[in-house]
């Protein structure tokens, strides 16, 4: 069967993300004698500097793993809201919504420490061993994607009169990155070779250097430099200036922690995804509203099958809206997962799965529970407009000039010789969400614009509360035993496209005796926005389905009769996927990734 390339297959270790060069650095950690989660955060921190328009320092990681023999686990990079994002806060300001850019749409920063206790719990290396790559990259220079100056370019305006701090780093001597040209950035690299000297003055013990540097974080130089970032007054979507709301005891009473997935069992696989304060549950719906075995399923890439998908994914995304969030410590149980699992909760929702499509927000009613939504959910925006918002293609950001943008995200999974499986999904802290912090070469991030600025609801902004995610990165295990590490970028996509792939594995043929990665991967894909965007200004667009070029044309017709409105988009636009496998019987490693995009790459022997 052709595919764009090979599903790579060996026994030492696998590694695919979205960014070569962040492939082949954690490929390096690999050879070097460090296991997966060394090389995750060394590829985490290559992906800092490379991918800047998709992810940095200062924005949350959520990082689901595997170690050989133990239990899977969600490490929480997603950082909460500070003490003063109070939504009267924000109302007092005259707004309506969280804005899109700014230092009020910045949550305490979560990666950073979550690639600590990575590193610290699961790692061998040291903190200067897996930063060394990325202090290279940010010291002598990379070749940067398109995407990079791209993006500059379109906030351009905006960092020459309002962002001098990027500008100094994005358009030195007036030109932005340029793909064929070394693109540096100094600031980083002094930041991390400081970080580095500082926890090493600490001790010789590698958990001791760890430690330091969390504490650098937290409380020391860097801590300081973000709090008056925070600080500064920064012209944002809005259209006015703000100063936010970030404090030195936020910084230095949060940190990242381990948790339970959550799991569903289908057709003999068992998912894992973060909790209900990600959208990753949504995924487990998605396969709850379907039928219990895979050869139930209407014919694959058919009409009746993307129906299907679409009318599922709506449902499980209008319960996303009305349940998911995070109320706090402990309250897991608030979010009714169990229920929304459930064999009843799902066989009724799955009788509102009609002939036609629906294009009404549809919540359900778990436990009796009636769903309350944000007066600003049923915000329609039509098809120019919603395009000018910004529908992402292979998971990259359509930018806007103020710096709003959607879908902005990287992904990595590695396997290693020994077996330990890691997926992550790093994200925020864009080059276009705030002005970059000039003692640090990097921005705060932005993920308080997803929580809403009413009360009462699941995702209300409230102080030391996670505002929901759209990070999702995903494990799946057979008969207990760890197999599949993947994901994807996308914003409010991640979990459809994550769908559609996990189906068409299961669904196509083996290849070389071994499950048709890459073939699942460059199946034709789709998505739909019947439901409110994650991203400012969180709008909707009621029956919609965007599909890409390279779909069976007949298929689409099909699709229209049913009553989705389709929307063709560009050859190779929808989604962005990384996978690694691991074969229990054999001890077979294998591992693909996206041709979309033009950037992600699997490595491995």
């Amino acid at each position: 069967m052709f595919t764009t390339r090979p599903t790579l297959q060996g026994t030492f270790g696998m590694v695919s993300s979205t960014h070569w060069l962040a492939s082949q650095s954690a490929m390096a950690v690999l050879e070097g004698g460090g296991n997966a989660y060394d090389a995750a955060v060394a590829a985490g921190f290559v992906l800092h500097v490379v991918e800047p328009h998709l992810n940095g320092p200062a924005g949350e990681v959520p990082i689901i793993l595997a170690p050989a023999g133990g239990d899977v686990r969600v490490l929480c990079g997603q950082g909460s809201a500070p003490v003063a994002a109070t939504v009267a806060h924000y109302r007092s300001l005259g707004l309506t919504l969280v804005p899109g850019t700014g230092p009020l749409a910045a949550a305490v920063p979560g990666a950073f420490d979550a690639w600590m206790l990575l590193l610290r719990d699961h790692g061998t290396w040291t903190l200067a061993e897996v930063l060394r790559y990325a202090i290279g990259y940010a010291e002598d220079g990379h070749a940067p994607v398109e995407r990079v100056g791209q993006t500059v370019e379109t906030v351009r305006e905006l960092f020459e009169t309002e962002w001098p701090s990027s500008a100094a780093v994005y358009l030195p001597d007036g030109n932005a990155p340029a793909p064929g040209t070394l693109f540096r950035n100094p600031a980083l690299a002094a930041t991390w070779r400081r970080l580095v000297a500082e926890a090493e003055a600490a001790g010789a013990d590698r958990t001791v250097q760890i430690e330091a540097a969390r504490a650098v974080w937290r409380e020391g130089f860097i801590a300081e430099a973000l709090v008056r970032q925070a600080g500064r007054p920064t012209l944002d979507t809005s259209g006015d200036h703000h100063t936010g709301t970030l404090t030195a005891a936020d910084l230095a009473g949060w940190s990242a922690s381990y948790e339970a997935p959550a799991t569903y069992e289908w057709d003999g696989w068992t998912l894992c995804k973060a909790g209900g304060w990600s959208q990753g549950p949504a995924f487990l719906q998605q396969l709850a509203l379907l039928p219990s075995r895979a050869a139930d399923l209407p014919a694959y890439g058919s009409a009746a099958y993307v129906h299907l998908l679409v009318e599922g994914c709506k449902l499980a995304m209008a319960d996303r809206e009305a349940w998911y969030g995070d109320a706090g410590e402990g309250a897991a149980a608030d979010v009714p997962l169990d229920v929304l699992l459930s064999e009843p909760y799902n066989t009724a929702r799955r009788a509102l799965i009609g002939e036609t499509a629906s294009y009404e927000l549809r919540p359900g009613s778990p436990g009796g529970r009636t769903p309350v939504l944000s007066a600003h959910a049923g915000t329609v925006v039509e098809g120019e407009e919603f395009s000018a918002m910004g529908i992402p293609g292979a998971g990259e950001p359509t930018v806007a000039k103020d710096g709003s943008t959607r879908g902005d995200t990287c992904h990595l999974d590695i396997v290693d010789r020994w077996g330990n499986m890691v997926a992550a999904t790093p994200s925020g802290g864009w080059l276009q969400s705030n002005p970059v912090v000039p003692e640090l070469g990097f921005p705060l991030g932005t993920r308080l614009q997803m929580a809403w600025l009413e009360e009462g609801l699941p995702n209300s902004l409230t102080p030391g509360r996670r505002p929901r995610t759209t990070l999702t990165p995903s494990l799946a295990l057979r008969d207990g035993v760890p197999v599949l590490a993947f994901g994807t970028p996308g914003g409010d996509q991640q979990d459809q496209w994550q769908l559609h792939f996990f189906l068409a594995l299961v669904l196509r043929g083996p290849v070389r005796g071994g499950l048709d990665l890459q073939g699942a991967v460059d199946a034709p894909n789709w998505h739909n926005d019947s439901f409110p965007s994650s991203f400012y200004p969180r709008g909707t667009r009621p029956g919609s389905v965007t599909v890409e070029e390279g779909m069976d044309p007949a298929v689409i017709a099909g699709l229209r009769r049913l009553g989705h409105d389709v929307t063709v988009g560009e050859p190779w636009s929808e989604g962005r996927l990384c996978v690694v496998a691991r074969d229990p019987a054999t001890g077979v490693l294998s591992a693909a990734a996206n041709p979309r995009g033009m950037q992600g790459y699997a490595v491995g022997r």
